[in-house]
């Protein structure tokens, strides 16, 4: 019975998937830069075309104003792996210069079916596995919230891209970690970081739970040593394979650092949800700070914004400390991080899914508000319809599952404020025209109203790992 209801679920997950798929996608018929469909269908070409010595350096062939690859090299070579697939069944899908723009049918079909293989390959089976990793049992609101979390679909499936991939990688890290398969745990997360470098979001927690898992064990300081140098010898093992193409030179490896961190893009773009560009509207940072100034102020508050779950991971390195931690760094790198893009939420959520049986209000809190921060971006994409109706579809199911929790003032009148500024916001945003002098009004203030949840939500989860969970123990007992 229960294997039944899994692959229902399943079956479920992939049915919504394809739902989303037939919307349009980023850049859709608008060129001459078109969008995140053709800046992945762009980087097979490449891959496909030029020695990988190549993929990351401006040349005729490989134009770094148009989609030049920006990712890691596990996104290379999937792009290479995807891009040979289209070779075989259609050359033009990926000739060098001569394919730029294609948006043929059967392309589309083509892109479309490489992201939900994806899906199938690396993310579904992680979810999986994650969900069963409780004694053995499966967590089913967890798997629900995983498989059928909509931002996720929609940016992936609508939008265009390959962010399960990582994700994917890096739910099966923790569910290794949950089963005390740390060598293991340690290469996926590796893997994980080598796809999208926004998995450094989860760095810090997955070092300081690893570094507290040996050095609180009841055994010799030799045997924990060991334990620490295997897992050193396993993460640069992982990363000398990862990066052995781009190995023959210092310049090659620069090359992708380069790209990984491009700091010449400025603090943000567009109107994304975190401190920078919320307080932007104020103090305009960009023209006050020089951008060395932005940096490091960047890196001292992002890093002062994990010490607390930091210190806390590492002196009491339990697994839900982990996950807790998991969901405050994402959440700290989001908010006050260098460069960051407003898709980049997703990191901090998907992460929060995984203390949904814990904190089962905040997190349907979160996912909602979460997609509710991306609107301008889906409206730009022509995916409102995909938006409003997954979006409403998720608040039912959450208020059907979590209704019973709704027992005090506090929460009730959180769930309403923000349930009618996202209704309001949604239908201004869509239906109101702004005022000729304020332009941007309706995506600053999705901005500055979804900023302000965050910084909520971050403020929630520090407490409830720091001094929640240790008062409800002293109740207890």
């Amino acid at each position: 019975m229960e294997f039944l209801l899994i692959s229902l679920l399943v079956v479920l997950s992939l049915f919504l998937r394809w739902v989303i798929s037939t919307f349009p996608y980023s850049g859709m018929n608008t060129g001459p830069m078109f969008g995140d469909y053709e800046a992945q269908r762009h980087w097979q070409e490449i891959t496909i075309n030029l020695p990988a010595s190549q993929w990351y350096k401006n040349s005729s062939d490989n134009d770094l104003l148009y989609w030049g690859l920006d990712y890691p090299p596990l996104t290379a070579y999937h792009s290479w792996l995807v891009g040979s697939v289209g070779f075989m069944l259609n050359q033009s899908w990926v000739e060098l210069h001569g394919s730029r723009g294609v948006e043929s049918y059967h392309h589309k079909l083509f892109m479309r079916y490489s992201v939900l293989v994806s899906d199938l390959l690396v993310y579904i089976p992680s979810c999986l596995l994650y969900s069963n990793s409780f004694s053995h049992k499966v967590s089913w609101h967890t798997l629900l919230s995983l498989l059928l979390y909509p931002g996720l679909v929609i940016i992936d499936h609508g939008h265009f891209q390959y962010n399960s991939v990582s994700l994917g990688f890096f739910i099966l890290a923790v569910a290794f970690l949950d089963r005390n398969r740390i060598l293991l745990g340690s290469i996926a997360f590796c893997l994980a970081l080598n796809y999208k470098q926004m998995e450094l979001y989860h760095a810090f927690p997955f070092f300081v739970y690893i570094l507290g898992y040996y050095f609180n064990q009841k055994t010799s300081y030799a045997k924990r040593l060991l334990g620490v140098a295997c897992v050193g010898i396993a993460v640069i093992g992982t990363f000398l394979v990862c990066w052995a193409p781009f190995s023959h030179s210092p310049d090659d490896v620069l090359a992708v650092i380069h790209r990984l961190f491009p700091f010449s893009r400025g603090l943000f773009e567009d109107k994304v949800s975190n401190f920078w560009c919320s307080s932007n509207v104020v103090f305009k940072i960009k023209t006050i700070f020089t951008q060395s100034t932005i940096v490091s102020l960047c890196l001292f508050t992002t890093l002062l914004s994990i010490l607390p779950s930091s210190v806390k991971l590492l002196t009491h390195p339990s697994m839900i400390n982990f996950k807790y931690a998991l969901v405050i760094s994402s959440l700290g790198f989001f908010l006050f991080s260098y460069q960051v893009h407003e898709k980049t939420i997703l990191v901090p959520v998907v992460s929060s899914l995984l203390i949904v049986d814990q904190e089962p209000f905040m997190v349907a809190l979160f996912s909602i508000t979460s997609i509710f921060s991306m609107l301008p971006l889906l409206i730009k994409d022509g995916l409102l319809l995909a938006y409003v109706a997954t979006t409403t579809a998720l608040a039912f199911v959450l208020f059907a599952l979590y209704g019973s929790n709704l027992n005090n003032l506090t929460k009730k009148l959180l769930t309403a404020a923000t349930g009618l500024g996202v209704t309001i916001l949604t239908i201004c945003a869509v239906a109101v025209r702004p005022p000729e002098r304020f332009p941007d009004l309706w995506p600053v203030l999705v901005s500055l109203f979804s900023c302000a949840h965050f910084i909520l939500y971050y403020l929630y989860f520090n407490y409830q790992m720091i001094i929640g969970h240790s008062q409800h123990k002293l109740k207890s007992q």
